[in-house]
């Protein structure tokens, strides 16, 4: 079986990228051979379509309702459970895997595409592409094309095989607001040595960039009566945090990560501000305050609390509501703090709840009643015998997002990771706003804290001939309360698009589309049953409409006759 060629083709618009795989396959054998076509895609994209096209003959995946596609599984396949198409692989990435028997001397094209919206983390975007192609391939190459609007503040491109030769084989035009990345390596370029045919080819592809922002209420680009508003503030004063931090010690961190945890919190201790305050509070079956109150991060605190970190050691077993609980009231007590500053809470468990309060829907109540709106909770899962979607309900329900941390030798730089991501708040009570008569579809456009680095996205759709669509921001900074307006020119803004011939046509609906699916199932996870219901059925309806392969849909594969004939493609959630 020869990977005869493997084009990978993506196009990012205004942080929207569409990503096609195209993979010919032949078989060389003189009897039927097994074709395996296997990819690896970020979690956060939605697959679109996927088909397989033998001798001429294409096998397109059709995507319904899970349920149904279940069922029609069922039915076809009364027996032998097959594992599914779609695992997740890392912390990044799951994959999409699909084998078909093809005649001798047949060939197979396989085709996969999907679609993400690119999140800036950090001051940058980031296209992740997989490459592990496990055979030299004569035709190989990855096409990407970016077209930013705004322009192209810096891009880079990064990978985890680059030799010298291989750079070679990698070229980069760049211009104000577009980029076009080519790399294309010979099979000679692709082997480790001359004399094995073995390839190079095996890890991570990714382009970085971020965009020229001007200081003003964002950027508005508008596409056939759809508009997305893209806000990400810099250069402001930064906000004191209070911050506490609230460690398990219980028994299963013992080892490996409660060392990991050590790390990260010595290092998180250096990036604390001297304008900053904050605590810690270490829990097994019992919960000890390492001091009474919260603390200014001044040098002589900071260094008091490095001697405390690195007595952290684990045994015992997990009392999270009592944790929380605490932490909560240290925050309530807490006086001193500057008039206008952020307070959060950082949890790290390995675990499920053993001691005290066990059920986990008390716990939730338990904290959203105590912390009823007025901080932050971060929610950080280190392994996987975490309860995921407990934590990730905590945190959605607390204004805050939960994570996982992955048990890999780089814990402690994935935790350091994530503190750096809610380090620099600058903005508080962020109001998007826009003309209520005029605007359908309004995506999420009220948040209660903005990140340096980060970037705010409302998106929607112009519901009558506007000429201009005027947008207001209300937010709080560290100084002062801000307002700031920008108005849109709606023909003018659609011109934008109008000649970039490469551009497929309605990404900006496709975009409002993700993200309102994406929006949907979040709101979903910490939503009472009713609402629930109400928000899987719309994100379902769109999911449909727009065939996006997403945790409420299934792409039905079917193959030719004499094989196993139906297979389906879920996309995996983190809570599993």
């Amino acid at each position: 079986i020869e990977i005869f060629s493997l084009h990978v083709d993506c196009k990012v618009t205004s942080r929207f990228a569409h990503t096609v795989i195209t993979s010919k396959i032949v078989n060389r054998a003189n009897e039927s051979r097994e074709a395996t076509f296997e990819v690896e895609l970020p979690k956060t994209a939605f697959i679109t379509n996927f088909s397989m096209s033998i001798d001429g003959k294409v096998y397109a995946g059709i995507i319904k309702e899970k349920a149904s596609a279940q069922k029609e599984y069922d039915t076809a396949v009364s027996r032998g459970q097959s594992a599914g198409l779609i695992r997740i692989t890392g912390r990044k990435l799951e994959q999409f895997h699909v084998s078909v028997s093809i005649a001798a001397a047949s060939k197979v094209t396989f085709e996969l595409q999907y679609e993400e919206l690119l999140k800036r983390r950090l001051g940058k975007f980031e296209l992740l592409i997989k490459v592990r192609p496990k055979q030299l391939v004569k035709h190989f190459q990855i096409d990407v094309h970016v077209f930013e609007p705004q322009g192209i503040r810096f891009l880079e491109t990064d990978s985890t095989f680059m030799t010298n030769e291989l750079t070679e084989a990698l070229t980069k035009v760049q211009n104000e607001t577009k980029a076009h990345i080519l790399f294309k390596p010979t099979v000679d370029q692709q082997k480790i040595n001359p004399e094995l045919d073995e390839t190079l080819l095996n890890g991570d592809f990714v382009v970085r960039y971020d965009v020229k922002r001007g200081a003003t209420a964002g950027d508005i680009q508008i596409v056939n009566g759809y508009f997305v508003h893209y806000f990400a503030p810099h250069e402001m004063p930064v906000f004191p945090k209070n911050v506490i931090f609230v460690i398990d010690r219980s028994g299963s961190m013992a080892g490996r990560k409660i060392e990991q945890t050590r790390d990260a919190l010595l290092k998180i201790l250096q990036d604390l501000r001297p304008e900053d305050h904050f605590s810690f509070i270490t829990f097994n079956s019992k919960v000890a305050e390492w001091k009474s109150s919260l603390l200014q991060a001044t040098a002589e605190n900071v260094a008091s609390a490095a001697g405390f970190v690195q007595t952290l050691s684990a045994s015992g077993g997990t009392d999270i509501n009592r944790a929380l609980l605490t932490a909560v009231s240290v925050l309530d007590k807490a006086e001193r703090l500057p008039e206008r500053s952020v307070s959060m809470i950082i949890l790290l468990t390995d675990g499920q709840p053993t001691s005290g309060e066990s059920n986990v829907e008390a716990i939730q109540e338990n904290i959203q009643k105590a912390v009823n709106g007025k901080y932050a909770l971060f929610c950080l899962g280190f392994g996987f015998d975490v309860s995921y979607k407990f934590l990730e309900k905590m945190a959605l329900s607390n204004g805050g997002i939960a994570r996982r941390i992955y048990e890999n030798a780089d814990a402690a730089l994935q935790l350091q990771g994530f503190y750096q991501e809610v380090a620099t708040p600058i903005l508080m009570k962020i109001e998007m706003q826009y003309p209520e008569n005029a605007i359908e579809g309004l995506t999420k456009n009220n948040f209660k804290l903005f990140f340096e680095g980060s970037e705010i996205i409302v998106a929607g759709k112009i519901s009558n001939e506007l000429d201009l669509l005027p947008v207001e921001i209300k937010a709080q900074s560290h100084v002062s309360n801000l307002t700031l307006k920008e108005e849109a020119n709606v023909k003018e803004k659609e011109q934008v698009f109008q000649n970039q011939s490469y551009i497929f046509g309605n990404f900006i609906e496709r975009l409002w589309a993700y993200l309102t699916i994406q929006q949907l199932l979040e709101k979903s996870i910490s939503a009472h049953e009713e609402d629930k219901k109400t928000l899987e059925a719309q994100a379902l309806e769109l999911s449909l409409r727009y065939s996006f392969v997403t945790p409420l849909t299934s792409m039905v594969v079917t193959k030719p006759t004499g094989q196993q004939q139906m297979e389906l493609a879920n996309k995996p959630t983190e809570a599993g």
